[in-house]
Formats: structure tokens, sequence, C-alpha cells
């Protein structure tokens, strides 16, 4: 591993505005604004080529052209400010008037007046935006053909960085759609939507209505409108269960389309359900706090003629069978990046976006030793970075161990305290000492526990003898100091003023890690728990925000220059990193049954660097999943067979299976599912009931007794949901004793249960394959579930057998749920190196 591969030296870069004076006749009183990348002297000697005694010129002004949020102006910017204040311009980059009328206009661009720039944005779709639109398109045409009562609805699986507010506007305007409803759970994200309207030039004369902004009374009713809001606020609901009273007008528009942004975060959270009636506690407890059921467009209390779900990582969505093949359109990090490498043409639309590289450490034992050892067989986060107090008073409860932890990471822990890390010459590349890493980190985003934590971090850092950390401007943005949703972002730009020049390192623990955009930060330290890989990546794609500064030839796209070449992510909990990209390759790619090729998929693009005890070294998949499975117990295994996700219960499925007469009756011979056709009849029956009561609250304010028999049938459609879907998991919790059976290991499980072993498995299940058979067909059971089930059952079966490989039989092969693998593509492993 070179360190040309994964941490490219930094452009030496310095974006300038100047000014000057020449001594030339016809330039008499007139002053020249130019832009460049370099110093300011040696771009003088490309205007005055000729050498004469003496500087034929006189330079004026020489200031940064960089904003606070890492963008740059370019002297046309300049140009602009001035023209529109009718300044005489006789002659192309010369202007009559003084330095003080020169350094007002850059104050104007730099902090983006609105006379100044006005629409300023040109950039086109990319292909794959350009794809996402037509096919959207295409399939609300064809739906509406179908069906012109049913709403129809649609998927972007679009990773952090496609640019889903503009190419859904592109959408709208494809569409010709004029009523846009955008609802969100994070309000972070009003900046991307609102400035994609109001900056671009194809949305020319569109209105943005939000909150704090232009009000729907206002708008002009002839042009198109889009209402940026919170779920929290127009689907919250009054004191009586009604909807409040300044909210009405949003429930009365029939809307062209409702978009649902970073629809991962909101759909599946308890305050969402709660918000529209869908779920309560016991359902989210049922699923150990992250929630498997779907957002039910039938209980909606708006109108719309088009749903728009937009997400990053709307793994549980896709996994509840919640939006068909047809309704989804994919676009994924390794997506990105291998459109990114096979670009051969000019102007690479992709060539911005920085690869993202992990990098994790096994800690010291002087720092773990402390702490219990946590979810993932190591020691534990929250535990490790707790603190008490508020403010100024917080401290770490460990405060000696977090303070070697951050002398660990520049590289100054005392040598008695390394001794059982350093066990060759070689150390690890740390963040804050690897020069080449130190110089690509001088704005990073610290993800800690909570609050606490957070302030208790800018107190150490602060403290007289953490003077390397002095050089960094420390930002907290957490709790309500730092401001609700985008409130929180201005004091970060601002403290980093000028970032080429400027160091920083935010603190979060919640805000900033969803919806924003800060081009600056290269790094994130992944300093908490986190269980969902949902919540890591989305996170983690915070630093994949593109860095980049105009060109001295801004009509060139392809020479506009690239500050961040690449960025990291930083995990002290190792099992755990590996655990969640392992989850996060077997989630992304749905096309792909194949584990270990799923998470070589996404590790070509993202490389994992460990530090193994004596170097750094890149790891494949197969090592991933050893780490992964060596930390695993069978109880944990067992979990896998009793998880909800393994089953589909929404209603798309369930009118499935109603329609499947020889499907239901097999199930109702069955001992305990005599009632199953009546359940599921009543769940759907339920939901056109519950459907009705909100339409009819929504016109009028609710009563007490209406309060009452909306709780109700909710209490009881989710109870009978919630049972239906335990019924259907005894089938998947019966197939480990089946897996224990039988001795056919080499053949995919679907094959051996259908083919092989019939016999065996009708009288473990009480199921008979051809009743099986419809079930899977139907999409009753997971298929993508099942695979990652059963692959981490033999993995760490055959790990128990024997000490290393796989011996447990001798075919060279491993057989899935409904695909087979070879068996010397997973023997890699780290003695190999």
């Amino acid at each position: 591993m070179t360190n040309s591969e994964f941490f490219p030296k930094k452009t030496a870069l310095n974006p300038r505005i100047y000014a000057f004076s020449d001594y030339s006749p016809e330039t008499k009183g007139l002053i020249r604004i130019g832009y460049t990348t370099r110093k300011v002297d040696e771009r003088m000697k490309e205007h005055f080529p000729t050498k004469r005694p003496g500087r034929p010129y006189k330079i004026l002004l020489d200031q940064s052209a960089m904003r606070a949020d890492g963008t740059t102006f370019h002297d046309r910017d300049i140009f602009k400010f001035l023209k529109k204040r009718k300044i005489r311009n006789p002659d192309g980059d010369w202007f009559d008037c003084d330095l003080k009328t020169i350094r007002a206009a850059i104050l104007a661009v730099r902090n983006r007046q609105e006379n100044v720039e006005n629409r300023i944005y040109d950039f086109k779709m990319r292909p794959e935006q350009l794809e996402a639109v037509n096919r959207t398109s295409k399939y609300f045409k064809n739906a509406k053909r179908l069906d012109k009562k049913k709403t129809p609805h649609f998927l972007w699986n679009a990773k952090m960085r496609f640019g889903k507010t503009f190419a859904a506007y592109q959408l709208a305007k494809k569409e010709n759609w004029k009523r846009i409803l955008v609802l969100t759970f994070k309000p972070a994200v009003q900046n991307a939507w609102e400035e994609d309207l109001t900056l671009h030039k194809d949305f020319e004369g569109w209105q943005f209505i939000s909150k704090k902004g232009l009000e729907i009374t206002k708008a002009d009713k002839k042009k198109p409108v889009v209402c940026f809001g919170s779920f929290q606020d127009y689907l919250g609901k009054n004191k009586l269960g009604g909807i409040k009273l300044k909210n009405e007008w949003v429930h009365e528009i029939n809307w062209d389309c409702v978009i649902l942004d970073e629809y991962h975060f909101g759909a599946w959270r308890d305050s969402a359900k709660e918000l529209v009636g869908i779920e309560d506690k016991q359902e989210i407890k049922f699923v150990a706090g992250e929630g498997v059921d779907y957002f039910d467009e039938n209980l909606m209390p708006i109108t719309t003629r088009h749903y728009l779900y937009l997400s990053g990582t709307p793994f549980k969505a896709i996994a509840t069978g919640e939006f068909l093949e047809n309704q989804i359109f994919n676009w994924t990090y390794t997506n990105e990046q291998e459109a990114k490498n096979r670009w051969r043409q000019k102007n690479n639309p992709y060539r911005s976006l920085p690869r993202m590289v992990m990098m994790t450490y096994k800690l010291p034992k002087s720092l773990t030793e402390i702490i219990n050892k946590g979810e993932f067989d190591e020691f534990d986060l929250n535990h490790f970075f707790a603190a008490e107090g508020n403010f100024k008073s917080a401290r770490f409860i460990h405060e000696e161990q977090v303070q070697k932890w951050l002398d660990l990471i520049r590289g100054a822990l005392k040598e008695r305290d390394y001794d059982d890390l350093k066990q060759s010459k070689n150390k690890p590349y740390l963040p804050f000492s690897h020069p080449d890493l130190l110089n690509s980190l001088n704005h990073t985003l610290w993800f800690l526990p909570n609050v606490s934590s957070c302030y208790a971090m800018e107190n150490l850092l602060n403290k007289s003898h953490n003077t390397f950390y002095h050089n960094f401007n420390i930002i907290v943005a957490a709790g309500n100091r730092a401001g609700i949703g985008i409130r929180a972002l201005p004091p970060v730009f601002k403290a980093m003023g000028d970032p080429l020049e400027s160091k920083t390192i935010t603190l979060t623990c919640t805000k900033l890690t969803q919806g924003v955009s800060v081009k600056p930060w290269t790094g994130i330290f992944m300093l908490r728990n986190l269980s969902t890989p949902e919540t890591y990546f989305q996170s983690a794609f915070r630093v994949q925000t593109p860095w980049t500064i105009k060109s001295e030839n801004q009509n060139n796209f392809d020479d506009e220059i690239i500050i961040k070449k690449e960025c990291y992510i930083f995990d002290f909990a190792p099992n755990r990193a590996l655990k969640l990209i392992q989850e996060y390759g077997s989630k992304l790619n749905t096309n792909d049954d194949n584990i270990e090729s799923k998470i070589n998929e996404v590790i070509k693009f993202l490389p994992v660097i460990c530090y193994d005890g004596s170097q750094m070294v890149e790891i494949d998949a197969s090592e991933i999943l050893d780490i992964v499975m060596s930390g695993t117990t069978a109880t944990l295994l067992a979990r896998k067979w009793d998880d909800a996700s393994l089953v589909h219960v929404d209603n798309e499925t369930l009118n499935r299976l109603m329609n499947n007469k020889d499907a239901i009756d097999a199930l109702m011979n069955i001992e305990g599912f005599r009632n199953i056709k009546e359940d599921i009849k009543t769940i759907i029956n339920k939901s056109e009931k519950i459907k009705k009561i909100k339409k009819d609250v929504n016109k009028k304010e609710i009563s007490e007794k209406e309060k009452k028999e909306l709780s109700k049938e909710e209490k009881e459609y989710i109870n009978l949901r919630k049972h239906v879907r335990e019924k259907l998991l005894q089938f998947a919790t019966r197939i480990p004793v089946f897996m224990y059976l039988t001795d056919f290991r080499e053949e995919s499980l679907e094959d051996v249960i259908t083919k092989i072993e019939p016999g065996l498995f009708e009288k473990v299940t009480g199921l008979k394959i051809k009743d099986f058979e419809k079930l899977v067909s139907l999409g009753v059971f997971d298929k993508p579930k099942m695979n990652e089930a059963v692959y981490k059952f033999k993995r760490y079966e055959d790990s128990s057998l024997t000490y290393m490989g796989f011996a447990a039989s001798k075919e060279n092969r491993i057989g899935l749920w409904d695909t087979v693998i070879k068996k010397n593509e997973l023997k890699r492993n780290f003695l190999e190196k």
C-alpha cells in the first residue's frame, strides 16, 4: 500500500481577487480587476511579460476569493456587480472607480447579496439524473393509464450527492407540475431545496414557500410553487387531534406531487408513525427500535396525484416490498465511482466527487481496559466518551483515557502506553500525525454520543496542555445553543472564515449529520455507537461533498481545480465498522445474491484500511466477513431467524396473498393459521376505515368519541399486522433446525428444501413444498435477508469445525438460500497477506 494511493498530496492553492493600475496613458484613472489561483506577483508577470526597468504597474488590492462555505467567486462576478451599479467599463476588465467601490463589490459577492448573483446556476443533468427523471415520468404515465384511481409512487434510492433536489425539480418541470409539496423530517435540507429553485436558470419564475419565507397567500397563483415543510409541522395535530389551524391550506390543496425527502429517517421513526397514525410504541419495540413497517399513503391526510420518495439509504422500505422493482431507481456510491472511472470524454461530471477511505484502528489496552465489552465484542464507544455536566462544567468520566486517545491520534502517545499496539517499527497512519493525512484534515466532523460529550470534548481540547489542538477553531454543533436545523450551520462557516487558511473541528451528536453540505469537511470521526448502516453512512457521506475552486480559465470545465480528492472515515471500533460495511454492502445491490461479491463491489471504491498490530493493510471482502463472524455468537445468529424483516406484511404483499386462493387455503390448513384469511381481510378493511375517519377529521374538529374510535381502530390494525407477521415468522424460525438436520451444504437451501429433502422440510415446518414455493413467489419471505442469514449460519458453523478455511465438506461450494458460491473465493485470510 503506497501513500499516493490513499493519501494524495494536497494541491497548493491560493484563489485571489486582485486589482492593479498601470502607467499607460490609455488606462489612466482606471483599475483592472483579475482572478488567479496563484500568487498575484506570479500572475502579474503574465500581464507584463516584457522586461522593463521597474514595475510598470501598481498592485492596489489582493484579497482571498474564497467564501467560508468553500466556494470561490470569480472576477466576472465582480464585473456583474459593478455593471449593475452603472460603473463605467470602457474596456474588458478595466473599470472607472475607486478601491472603496471594488472592496464593497467583493464584500457583496462574498456574502451572496440577493441582487448580485440572481440565477447563477446553469448546469445540466448528469446521465443518471436524466435516467431517473425519464424512468419516473414513464412509470407515472403507465400507472395512471392502468389505474386512474390509485396514486402512483416511485422511489429514488440515490446516494448522497446524487442531486435529488435538482433532479426532482427537473421531473416536476417535465411533468408540468404546478403545486409541489416537499415534506422532510430534517428541516436542515431546506437550503438545498431553496438554492436549486431560486438560483438555477431552469426554474425562472418558480416560487419557494417556506415557514419563514414567502407565504402561500402572497404567491402568484399563475406560477408554479414549491412548498417546503417538515412532517412535524404540516402533519402535526392540535390538542384536539385535528389539523393545526395555520396549516389547513396545506390539506385543502390537491398537490401535483408530494415529495418525501430523507425518507429513510422519518418514515421509520416513532414520531413519524404517530403523526400519520400508523404505528405505536409497541410496534417499534417489537422490531428492536428500528421499525420495519412502511409509510401508509392511504392514511395520509394530504391529497396528491403522485408520490416521489427520496433517500440515500432506504433499505427497510425496499426490504419490506413497499416498492416493486419497476418503482425504484437505484444510484449507489459504487455506481457513481464506476461512472467516474469509466468516463472517457471531456467534462467528466463525476471527477470532483471524492473517493471515500475507511481507516480503522484497534486501540491499545491502556485506553480500553477500563471499558466493558460492547455489542461487537470490543470496547463501548458511548461508555468511553461518556460525560457529565453541562457547557463549561462538562467533563469526561474517563478523561484520562480520552486524553490518551487525543494524544494517540496525533502520534504523541507515551511509549509505555503504546507498546502493546506497536508490534514493529511501523506506526499506523494516524489522522493527525501522518504528514499527508494531517495536510488533508484541516476541517473534520467528530460524531460523539451526546451533548455533554461534545462540550466535554471542547473543554478538553481547550486545556492548556493540548497545544496542538489550539490551532483548530472548535465548534459545538449540539444542543439548543447550536440552533435548530439549518441554524446550526452558519457558526460552522463563520469559524472557517477562509477554509484554505483556517482549521476547524466540529463536534456533534446528531446535528448536521444528514441533509447538509459542508465542502471543507474531509474526515469524520465515528466516536459513538451506531448500529444501523443507514445512520452510519448517512453521517459518513457528509464528508464526500465535492470541494473545487474555479480555474483561471473559467470556460474550461476540466480545468476546475479539485481540492478534495479523497475523504476519510475514522473508526476506533473495527468490528463495528466492518459489520456495518458488510450490512451496507449486503443491502446496496438488490440484484446480486452473492454476499461476498456485494461487499467487494463496495470496497473496490471504498477501501478499508486496518491497523493489524504491525502495519496498515487494505483488507478484502473475505477478510471483512471473517472478522465480522469471529465476533458473532450462536445466540446472535439465532436472532437473525427471529428478525421481523424476514417476512413482508405490507398491504401489497397481503393483497397478493389474499388473491392467491391456493396459498391462503394451504395456510389455513396449518394449525394456528385457521383465521389468517379473516385477519388479512380485516387488516385491509381497517386500513380503509382509518383512512375515511382521518379524512372526516380533517374537515372538522375531532370529538373525544371520534378520537377514541380512531385510537381503537389503529390499535387493532397494528396488533393484527403484528399477529400475522409473528405467524409467518414461525416458518423462518424453523429453518435453522432444518439446516442442522440436513447434510447437503453445497446446494442452495431452496433446492435442498424443494428438490432434495422435501419430506424432512415438511416434518420440521409443517408446510408442504408446493405451498412453501407459493409463499416465496408471492414475496412473503425476503430472499436477500434469507441469503444473508443462511450464509452467516454456515460460515459460523464451518468456523467452529475447523481452525481455518472451510473444511466442513470436500466440495468447493457452499449453498446459500437461493444461490451457490465457490468456497475458494472465501479462503483468503490475514495469514496470507
